[in-house]
């Protein structure tokens, strides 16, 4: 009976050890809880990132149509200048019944035909030059009929 009274505290006491050291044994496999934070976390990052993203590709696409728009506008403005030229030029006698070929880039126009004689070409060049919008005038009109 002696073996079985000692042998009884001896568990006892083996058991008490093994439920201290598994009380504080750490887990190391993370929890639910961890993982799910760690999760949302980068999901807030991707989607911060995608936010970042998609800012600029919104401010590229407002520079380009910015661009465009002032395209557009030059465009707009060369051909309001030619048609502005091209009314001057016909108000002019000796101008009018010629043709003239005005084509404007960026504000500055050249003109190609024939003129009668030397004062109509100076003429169309300050006639053109009066136009508003007109960077400068590039005249080519030679002077005397034209050859066909």
């Amino acid at each position: 009976m002696k073996k079985q009274t000692l042998t009884m505290p001896v568990l006892s006491v083996l058991v008490a050890s093994m439920a201290l050291v598994a009380c504080n044994r750490r887990d190391e496999t993370p929890t639910s809880a961890t993982r799910d934070d760690t999760a949302v976390s980068r999901t807030e990052q991707k989607a911060a990132e995608v936010k970042a993203e998609v800012a600029q590709g919104a401010q590229d696409v407002k520079d380009a149509a910015k661009g465009a728009a002032d395209t557009m506008g030059d465009k707009v403005n060369d051909a309001v200048i030619t048609s502005s030229v091209n009314a001057e030029l016909a108000k002019d006698p000796a101008l009018s019944a010629l043709r003239i070929n005005v084509d404007t880039s960026n504000g500055a126009v050249a003109l190609r035909g024939t003129a009668p004689d030397a004062a109509a070409r100076d003429r169309a060049t300050q006639l053109a030059s009066g136009v508003k919008g007109v960077t400068r005038v590039d005249n080519q009109l030679t002077v005397g009929e034209k050859k066909y």
